[in-house]
């Protein structure tokens, strides 16, 4: 079928939906470019038993016959107004269909534990884009097949694994947020442990590839293989869904997964590069003998202490609102609390002045860099306890201060720009947990030491991008 004609379907199907139900079933519709990119990594393409599971009006299935000899396909779609153009759009194609109008996972944790329904050789996946809480009828079902994950996405795709046969490929694209921090980590294991990874696809643009929709997250297009041989990895690159500009190279798989890395994490490096910087990333966190921890203080809970103005009797309740570009401002007008009054119960939540390096755990998607560091000492604090709230990651020694110039030197290179190449390497989304930092490499105590003598606060962003790459 005509590329155009299709994404005039895709319009006139989106322009129908209810704006409310699309977010909650996190609907975001391909645009038949990206369809026919991804359906021409299949690389085995004859006698296909094809799934597409959030099908929508069928634009993959679509693109996916163009290239594929599609015995049969099945499609699962809830939405109504979807369905009736899926019903249309798979009639014209002429092989044999069906299309489930129930819920993709709790169908398929049935088949999986039950041993029923069809296998497939290949799928075409756009899933839709929504976390699942804890407690929800998705999350039970998924731990029914021994699956925990936060988000429909991951659920999708790896029922979609589990419903393959041996060397049954898969195609999707999905936000990149899965490829690193602690709550995909049980994915990213399934996922490796049961596919090879043949090809990623990068948009460089983050939101370019679902322009119609203002989706902002940060896509990527995987090509699997159910039980494959982990050879190296196809990797792409376009600025966005014209694929105009379209880049292509070979990556060993140790560069994708770090040999050794217990958290899994899934590394995109978008030039060679982007992991060496000249020996800058060499040392964890725990072989330079420096700890993390996420902010101890959670404010909600502590509500009875809150004080407005420090006074006798508090100690200060840091904030990333205290710490702006021109530097530390506190305390501060806000509807948060600046300080805290001692009791037991805050007393346990609080760290002793010192010397600490504080990470925001969230930044904004349009701020320059990923991650983003501040120095505080007791100077800023003046104060012999002080609570750091749960926003922050903050980096110590046995829950004490560091040395003045460790602590100058990391706060240096974490608002570095080699650094900012090397954290996207590995993540796709503005939050940076603990475990994030703990899986990354700093440069030697030496070369910190030798950075946090010529920082400060003040340099630009210039400078600070000198001072570490002439570490």
């Amino acid at each position: 079928m005509n590329s155009s004609v299709v994404d005039s379907l895709r319009h006139e199907a989106n322009a129908k939906l209810d704006p409310k139900r699309k977010s909650a079933l996190g609907q975001f519709m391909t645009p038949y470019k990206v369809a026919e990119f991804m359906a021409n990594l299949f690389t085995q393409r004859s006698d296909v038993v094809l799934l597409d599971a959030g099908a929508g009006i069928g634009s993959l299935t679509l693109a996916a016959s163009e290239v594929l000899d599609i015995v049969r396909a099945e499609a699962w779609e809830l939405d109504p107004v979807m369905i009736a153009y899926l019903e249309s759009n798979l009639d014209g194609l002429g092989v044999s269909y069906e299309i489930h109008e129930t819920d993709f996972v709790l169908d398929s944790v049935d088949r999986i534990q039950f041993m029923s329904g069809t296998r497939f050789t290949h799928a075409i996946l756009n899933p839709p884009y929504r976390k699942i809480s804890a407690q929800s009828v998705h999350r039970f079902a998924c731990r029914q097949v021994g699956l925990e994950t936060v988000n429909l996405y991951t659920a999708f795709l790896a029922l979609a694994i589990l419903q393959m046969r041996e060397l049954g490929e898969i195609v999707i694209i999905i936000p990149r947020s899965f490829c690193n921090g602690p709550y995909y980590k049980p994915f990213r294991e399934l996922m490796l442990a049961e596919c090879s990874i043949d090809a990623i696809h990068v948009f460089e643009s983050r939101d370019k590839a679902f322009k119609d929709d203002d989706v902002l997250q940060e896509n990527v297009i995987l090509k699997l293989t159910r039980g494959g041989v982990q050879r190296s990895v196809k990797l792409s690159v376009s600025r966005d869904a014209s694929f105009a500009d379209l880049q292509q190279r070979e990556l060993e798989f140790d560069r994708v997964v770090q040999p050794g890395d217990r958290e899994k994490f899934i590394c995109i490096p978008l030039e060679d590069e982007a992991l060496d910087h000249g020996g800058l990333f060499v040392h964890s966190l725990r072989e330079l003998g420096v700890e993390v921890c996420t902010g101890p203080v959670v404010d909600f809970r502590l509500k009875n202490w809150w004080s407005q103005s420090p006074q006798p009797g508090t100690v200060p309740c840091l904030y990333p609102h205290h710490f702006t570009a021109d530097g530390f401002h506190w305390p501060k007008e806000h509807k948060k609390p600046n300080a805290l009054f001692r009791s037991p119960e805050v007393d346990k939540w609080l760290m002793r002045e010192g010397i600490y390096v504080l990470v925001k755990r969230f930044s904004a998607k349009e701020e320059r860099r990923r991650v983003v560091a501040h120095l505080v000492t007791p100077q800023d604090t003046r104060s012999e306890w002080v609570g750091f709230e749960n926003h922050w990651n903050v980096l110590h020694i046995g829950k004490r201060g560091l040395p003045m110039e460790i602590a100058n030197g990391l706060t240096c290179f974490l608002n570095s720009t080699p650094l900012d190449d090397y954290f996207r390497v590995f993540s796709g989304h503005t939050q940076v947990n603990a475990t994030d930092l703990r899986n990354m490499k700093f440069p030697s105590i030496e070369k910190l030491e030798r950075v946090g003598r010529a920082y400060s606060r003040h340099l630009s962003q210039e400078a600070t991008d000198e001072l570490v790459r002439l570490a």
